[in-house]
């Protein structure tokens, strides 16, 4: 599967995977801040924005595979590695899968566990939702959880911006990643067996993935770094940008 991406800047390649159900439009600020320090690399996963669902069955492997060849077609050997959220469980699949194309890790607001029977109940609820019924009905259903209080009560544009992205979602896409994100096994050995440098980063309000998920990544991971942004939710690098760049920055620095 190829996907469509988007880059910026020169260097270190950094390859960044979305959260659901957004595309790598949420990235914009990643892509202006970081171009100075590295090679910013940023797909939409298939089936989201520019790239094509396929006929693949659901799968956070499938996902990681096509980044694979993202590394392939851009002629990139090793890369950092990064995602937030969903983009956060298809790097430790990539982990599995392709450990020998990795220069670094970045785990953003993810969690290592499996999901639980009421969790994967729960995704299933959500795919069927809206197949029936189109991706708004996520502005209700997923997106309270996904932003802080702080960004609740004091960022209209970040919360307006989220809200667009979501309902800009194909409804077959979203169901897909449901039903992938469902089936992941949990990822604790994959961090143990790590080789390369790690950023782990969560936000401090964060519910759906919390710094407690966090810290569990971060010592289960050997010679991770934990980072912790202030005033931020579940969408760290879009509700707090500045703070999310900054560690991200001062982690790829340490790899050059």
């Amino acid at each position: 599967m190829q996907l469509y991406s988007r880059s910026a800047g020169s260097g270190l390649p950094v390859v960044l995977l979305h959260a659901f159900p957004l595309s790598s439009a949420m990235w914009l600020a990643q892509r202006e801040s970081l171009a100075p320090v590295c090679r910013v690399i940023t797909p939409d996963l298939r089936g989201f924005g520019g790239s094509r669902l396929g006929d693949d069955d659901p799968s956070v492997d499938a996902m990681a595979d096509d980044v694979a060849g993202l590394l392939d077609a851009e002629r990139i050997d090793r890369a950092v590695v990064g995602g937030l959220s969903m983009g956060g469980y298809v790097t430790m699949a990539f982990c599995r899968r392709h450990p020998d194309r990795l220069r670094g890790v970045i785990f953003a607001d993810t969690k290592a566990d499996a999901d639980t029977e009421a969790a994967r109940a729960n995704r299933e609820r959500v795919a069927r939702a809206v197949l029936d019924g189109g991706s708004g009905v996520l502005v209700d259903d997923v997106m309270p959880a996904l932003l802080g209080v702080t960004s609740k009560q004091r960022r209209g544009m970040v919360v307006g911006r989220v809200r667009g992205l979501m309902q800009s979602a194909p409804p077959v896409a979203v169901a897909w990643a449901q039903r992938a994100m469902a089936a992941r096994p949990d990822s604790f050995d994959t961090l143990r067996a790590l080789d390369v440098p790690a950023l782990v980063v969560v936000g401090e309000e964060d519910e759906l993935s919390p710094p407690s998920d966090a810290e569990a990544m971060a010592a289960a991971t050997p010679g991770a770094k934990l980072e912790v942004i202030d005033k931020a939710g579940h969408l760290s690098a879009i509700e707090q940008p500045e703070a999310f760049n900054h560690v991200v920055a001062e982690f790829v620095r340490s790899l050059s």
